[in-house]
């Protein structure tokens, strides 16, 4: 265990990251849980605490969006092969239409990865002012993406999509009744019992300690550094809460849900459905290492070389990381701020897999 915070400590030196909250637990034990180093660069190098609140980024996939599919798959409100024009209206006459929620799960709808919505919706740089002002801009992103051409023919290939992921979370609003925020905060985390697990801005979203929360990046688009609001902007236009951005928690959070997942996998039924999760984390195809809203190893993976093809998880652009590895019940989460103070530090990316690597040869074969 030394080793291992001894190699998070050398990350801080090194300039990985200003701090970092990991947690990795073996067979249902946290045997780590350590905070190293700071919120960020001074004035704010107050030290990390273990309670500190990250922005998770694209880790709301699969812990807010996906777990929220397969919620409302369980309890007979959605099905994974309905086409997107069922809920979307918007889309009736796009070139995504019949595409189904499996497809947006899996990263092979056909849209493209990215676009810059917020420059249209929020050309200001100012969030909705309510929740009026919002609905006016998730209609104007349905009818941008209506406009996109596919990249591919839907169900071909694969390609990784933050805009499948937005179009997502709208679906799952207009199915569950509910704003994402609420609807994951009544169905998902407060059954689990999960505090410091949430969205943050909008008039649906939880409120956190800001002191608790760690910054991101000195955003130019906004002119200011980003604490305590979400660092996608995409996500920020549409009020802070979107299908593929917008989630903050704790590392403890954050491994309350991955318990939930682990034990349905496993095949104990419980919160979640047994089969759905196992679904869920299995490869859509045998050319993409996608399954419906998680990944699996695939190399090179940040996931390191250890984890075997039953592993899944994600990551997200912030500096975060969830990998599972059900054979030997093997959790590790890893928060930080790498943006912070600006994204183009990207050593996180060879810290992964070798940290990961270290992670296995301490406690997987436990």
């Amino acid at each position: 265990m030394r080793s291992i915070l001894h190699a998070f400590q050398r990350a801080v030196h090194e300039k990985v990251f200003p701090g970092a909250v990991a947690l990795v637990r073996s067979r249902g034990t946290v045997v780590f849980h350590e905070a190293v180093g700071t919120r960020g660069v001074p004035p704010d190098d107050q030290p990390v605490r273990r309670e500190s609140m990250y922005d998770l980024a694209s880790l709301t996939k699969p812990l807010a969006t996906s777990t929220a599919t397969l919620c409302l798959v369980q309890d007979g409100c959605l099905h994974l092969d309905q086409p997107v024009s069922r809920w979307v209206e918007e889309l009736r006459d796009s070139p995504v239409a019949g595409v189904v929620l499996r497809q947006l799960l899996s990263h092979r709808s056909g849209l493209p990865a990215w676009r810059p919505y917020h420059e249209q919706l929020a050309p200001a740089g100012l969030p909705p002012r309510n929740e009026e002002e919002r609905r006016q801009r998730v209609h104007a992103l349905l009818n941008a993406i209506a406009r996109e051409p596919v990249e591919y023919r839907p169900g071909s290939q694969s390609l990784y999509s933050d805009v499948g992921f937005m179009l997502l979370g709208v679906i799952v609003e207009r199915c569950a009744g509910l704003p994402l925020a609420a609807y994951c905060r009544r169905r998902i985390f407060e059954p689990l019992g999960i505090s410091s697990l949430a969205f943050i801005g909008g008039d649906d979203a939880e409120t956190e300690d800001p002191a608790k929360i760690v910054p991101t990046e000195w955003d130019r688009w906004r002119n200011r550094l980003l604490c305590g609001e979400v660092h996608d902007e995409n996500a920020y236009a549409l009020g802070g809460s979107a299908g593929h951005a917008g989630l903050f928690g704790t590392a403890h959070a954050v491994g309350l849900l991955s318990a939930a997942w682990l034990q349905a996998v496993q095949g104990r039924d419980g919160f979640l459905s047994a089969a759905l999760a196992k679904r869920f984390t299995h490869r859509e195809s045998g050319t993409s290492s996608w399954a419906l809203g998680w990944d699996t190893p695939s190399a090179p993976s940040s996931s390191g070389t250890r984890f075997s093809t039953r592993a899944f998880g994600h990551v997200g652009f912030t500096g975060t990381s969830l990998w599972i590895e059900p054979s030997r019940e093997l959790e590790v989460i890893i928060l930080s701020n790498r943006v912070h103070p600006t994204r183009t530090n990207t050593a996180i990316k060879t810290f992964r897999p070798h940290i990961h690597d270290a992670i296995w040869q301490e406690w997987g074969g436990r």
